[in-house]
């Protein structure tokens, strides 16, 4: 008898396990689900958190571009998370936004001018603090392992269009092309060739144009970005030069005439709130950034603006405060079987 109870045991605790893993999976896949499929989820604006959701509480949560901070937005909630990828002196692809080293880790000087042996020497810094972590430079390949299954990833490319076949073939064997976000931006029907060109050398992976309003003013350009890519969805910029006053349209890009045609390519309109520095407020998106949803406290007037003219994604600095907004106001739709929000995985310890 006491035979039969613990082969009952090991079975429930095999089932367990085994459903814990498939919701894992389930999450990753309703993600993706809401991605491809934006007329479906014209109800539900996604969340991406931008250089991995590290720029949130006056940067004083987690080191930039961290696996700590990924596994932050995973627990929050965001759908997407955004990293920055560079080349090593030996041509590791790493993860890193600026060209050089002193503002985000312990070391000084170019990235390209260390080894991925010499960038493990590095320990990243939690800005708002100087905080040190625990936590060294990552290479494309360890980002992709955390992210695996688990939540979309936007890889902003610091190198060359040409770089990106090298790293899709990281994410292709890991298996996760698909959950993989590359961007380019389009201006003209020469760089919707050459671009086209260089895509033509990978499968399997999501892209996204951008398009801005400095060069593109009405939806046709989108329609035919539509017909020669076939996106799921379009990055929208509309510039906030100086002290112009806030945007009262979302400018030329963000028209009735955009929304349709996102809704006829069934694409997601993407908006970016997140802070460039030295720019002024909103620089990317009319001045209605997240300076104006968490400094001036008028999160409607940002992060409800964009979603109320059509953007079904946005990309933030502030992710839990835009989570936390768009779903107490009725712009999320929680995901089936897991709720809002995810544990994370693993806690990464910060000295």
């Amino acid at each position: 008898m006491r035979t039969i109870w613990l082969s009952l045991l090991l079975c429930a605790t095999l089932a367990a396990t085994s459903g814990q893993a498939s919701a894992g999976e389930s999450r990753a896949r309703q993600i993706l689900d809401r991605f491809e499929h934006a007329n479906q989820w014209r109800d539900h604006v996604m969340v991406a958190a931008h250089r991995a959701g590290s720029m949130q509480a006056g940067k004083t949560l987690y080191a930039e571009n961290s696996l700590a901070a990924v596994e932050g937005s995973i627990a929050m909630g965001a759908e997407i998370v955004e990293v920055d990828i560079r080349r090593s002196k030996d041509g590791e692809f790493v993860v890193m936004h600026d060209s050089w080293l002193d503002r985000t880790t312990t070391c000084q000087g170019e990235v390209v001018k260390y080894t991925l042996a010499e960038l493990r020497a590095c320990r990243l810094v939690v800005e708002g603090t100087r905080t040190v972590t625990n936590e060294t430079v990552s290479t494309l390949r360890e980002m992709l392992l955390a992210t695996r299954d688990r939540i979309l990833i936007n890889l902003d490319n610091k190198l060359e269009v040409g770089d990106l076949p090298g790293m899709i073939a990281v994410a292709r064997d890991l298996g996760i092309a698909d959950q993989v976000i590359v961007k380019e931006n389009l201006w003209n029907q020469n760089r919707i060739a050459s671009v086209k060109a260089a895509m033509a050398a990978i499968d399997g992976v999501q892209f996204m144009p951008i398009i801005a309003d400095d060069a593109v003013h009405d939806a046709g350009f989108a329609e035919t970005v539509d017909h020669a890519f076939s996106p799921r969805a379009i990055e929208l910029i509309n510039w906030r030069a100086g002290a112009e006053t806030l945007t009262e349209t979302g400018g030329p890009l963000f028209s009735t005439r955009m929304r349709a045609a996102a809704v006829r390519g069934n694409w997601h309109i993407w908006a970016d709130t997140y802070a460039i520095v030295n720019k002024p407020g909103g620089f990317l998106a009319g001045g209605r950034g997240d300076e104006l949803a968490v400094q001036a406290s008028l999160p409607r007037e940002a992060w409800g603006f964009w979603a109320d003219h059509g953007a079904t994604i946005i990309q933030t600095d502030e992710p839990k405060a835009a989570i936390d907004w768009l779903s107490a106001n009725g712009y999320r739709v929680p995901y089936a079987g897991t709720g809002e929000r995810l544990e994370p995985a693993a806690t990464a310890s910060i000295n």
